[in-house]
């Protein structure tokens, strides 16, 4: 097993925008399964109507994804924001 063991250090996570990316995977999701609603009679009769409750279940996921992925944002900045506070402050005057 040793030889499997990483000799480095996991790289920095890499942040882009993630609101952005999961608020269009949702819609994506969404209009997947809009466009797919009229078509239900065909996807049933092929046994394939799995494919449009797939995309209802991915929008519903992304509307979590997109509450959690706002709240993780707002906590990253409140943290910058709190740690460029704290460097700026002079030395006797932390919280």
């Amino acid at each position: 097993m040793e030889k499997w063991t990483p000799k480095h250090e996991a790289p920095e996570p890499l942040e882009g925008p993630v609101v952005a990316t999961v608020t269009g995977g949702t819609i994506l999701w969404f209009v997947l399964f809009v466009v797919q609603v009229p078509f239900y009679g065909w996807f049933d009769d092929r046994g394939h109507a799995w494919w449009i409750w797939v995309c209802l279940a991915g929008a519903g996921l992304g509307l979590i994804g997109i509450w959690y992925v706002r709240g993780r944002d707002a906590a990253l900045k409140r943290a910058a924001a709190h740690a460029a506070a704290e460097e700026s402050a002079p030395d006797g005057a932390h919280h």
